[in-house]
């Protein structure tokens, strides 16, 4: 440990970030010392950990409940992480409620744009000619990518802007989340149930 730096130091920027023993010392030498700069640098290295770390298994986890509107909306969510350690800390647990808030708030039909069926990717991109015929073709062909882009905005949860800070979407959460516990973190699966909704 360098003089600089105290372990009394790493410790506090540990316990704020959940972020590994030698990533804390190192982003407390680059910000000579300074605790929030550390947050910060620990935070902009969040993107790029989650690729890093996005090919490591992950089989343990939480499965959790969430019911909303007096048990109108209820939501079952499934999320990996790398160790039973992280599926016990209460940050984890945190971001796995707030995934299931987002669901029941915003109703995603599919966690990504890779499990929407070809024929519904097909079927609105036909609504959405029907709509701009009037147009030259490279001018449409824009269009409707940026509206079949919208859509999946709305019905894949990585995709759709979180309901606690509409600068973020899912995914970005998802990666920050990543670089903060330092373990391979999935949303595998979930459902949501609506009261009286046809099956």
């Amino acid at each position: 440990m360098s003089a600089a730096i105290s372990s009394e130091q790493v410790k506090q920027l540990r316990e704020k970030t959940n972020a590994g023993f030698m990533d804390c010392k190192k982003a407390l030498s680059e910000a000579s010392g300074d605790l929030d700069k550390a947050v910060e640098l620990l935070r902009k290295r969040g993107v790029s950990v989650a690729a890093k770390k996005a090919g490591r298994a992950a089989n343990q986890g939480l499965v959790n409940s969430y019911i909303h509107m007096g048990g109108k909306i209820g939501v079952l969510v499934e999320v990996n992480c790398e160790t039973d350690f992280v599926a016990r800390n209460e940050n984890f647990q945190e971001f796995v409620r707030e995934i299931g808030m987002q669901i029941a708030a915003a109703n995603p039909q599919y966690l990504d744009r890779e499990q929407v069926p070809a024929e519904l990717i097909e079927k609105e991109k036909e609504i959405y000619k029907s709509q701009i015929k009037d147009k030259p073709d490279n001018v449409v062909e824009k269009i409707i990518q940026g509206k079949v882009d919208k859509f999946f905005s709305e019905i894949c949860l990585l995709e759709q802007v979180y309901i606690k800070d509409s600068a973020l979407t899912i995914d970005q959460v998802l990666k920050n989340k990543i670089a903060e516990l330092g373990e391979n973190i999935i949303i595998r699966r979930f459902t949501r149930y609506q009261l009286g909704e046809e099956i």
